[in-house]
């Protein structure tokens, strides 16, 4: 990754921030994008230790606009794209029919459209160094979660857009990765959206007991270096998925059953 030119959108935190850490101490020059400029800086302070070229730019990746400028800034300043990371992404939770349907739309906006608008401004240059488009996903793009339809909804979007991409290009060197990390400790749920787009919050899950952003940065850093299609981690993740596919009713009792214990449970 020496001298590599890496995006990471919502940089700002979690995982995003994970894998821009991970890729400079690579030796790639990083360029941070997330909605909270000063967070950035913060980012840009810590990896900047590395000896690494670093861009901070404020980004709505819901935003077409902010988009385009995002890949014009980098292409500007740097002159090439090896690696996009489309990480930035929201949640929601709330029973659909309580659902405002403007939430919808913002989980389908940040989660779906601001992969697709970064990689169509990005793809020509990508392209031309043989790089790769990422997507962190979810297991939600496996298998639908109650009480989070818009969230399962723009993970599957993602799914097949990123699928397809692969194909189209499979006789030009392109690569992209579908990264699945299963439930990470991160601020994501935190500010998950409610029916009436009000934040949750508070998490209902235990963030101690699951992975953390700096060990699924390591998993990913290491599938965009060896160029695989996918990625699922967690045990509960690959079972869920593997199960899903001669199983698929069993699983649907099952995650009904996990995801109604949760506290305060929309459903």
């Amino acid at each position: 990754m020496k001298n590599k030119l890496v995006i990471v959108t919502g940089a700002s935190s979690g995982i995003g921030r994970a894998c821009a850490v991970k890729f400079a101490q690579m030796g790639a020059n990083i360029v941070l994008a997330a909605r909270s400029e000063v967070k950035l800086e913060e980012v840009a302070t810590e990896i900047a230790k590395y000896g690494v070229e670093v861009l901070v730019m404020a980004t709505d990746v819901s935003k077409e606009q902010d988009c385009k400028k995002l890949i014009e800034s980098t292409l500007e300043r740097f002159g090439k794209i090896d690696v996009l990371i489309n990480n930035a992404g929201i949640s929601m939770r709330a029973a659909f029919s309580d659902l405002d349907v403007d939430v919808f739309k913002k989980v389908m906006a940040v989660n779906f459209w601001g992969a697709v608008y970064c990689t169509h401004y990005a793809i020509a240059s990508i392209l031309k160094n043989k790089g790769s488009v990422v997507g962190i996903s979810s297991i939600a793009g496996y298998k639908g979660l109650p009480g989070r339809t818009g969230y399962s909804s723009s993970k599957f979007a993602m799914h097949g857009f990123l699928e397809a991409l692969r194909i189209e290009n499979m006789k030009k060197g392109l690569h992209v990765l579908i990264a699945c990390p299963g439930f990470t400790a991160s601020n994501i749920r935190n500010s998950a959206l409610l029916g009436d787009g009000s934040s949750q919050g508070e998490t209902p899950r235990d963030e101690q007991k699951m992975m953390q952003p700096e060990e699924v940065a390591a998993y990913i850093v290491d599938a965009v270096v060896k160029r695989k299609d996918r990625l699922t981690l967690t045990f509960s993740g690959k079972l869920t998925v593997m199960l899903n596919k001669f199983f698929p009713k069993l699983v649907d009792k099952l995650i009904y059953n996990h995801m109604s214990k949760e506290p305060n449970s929309p459903f």
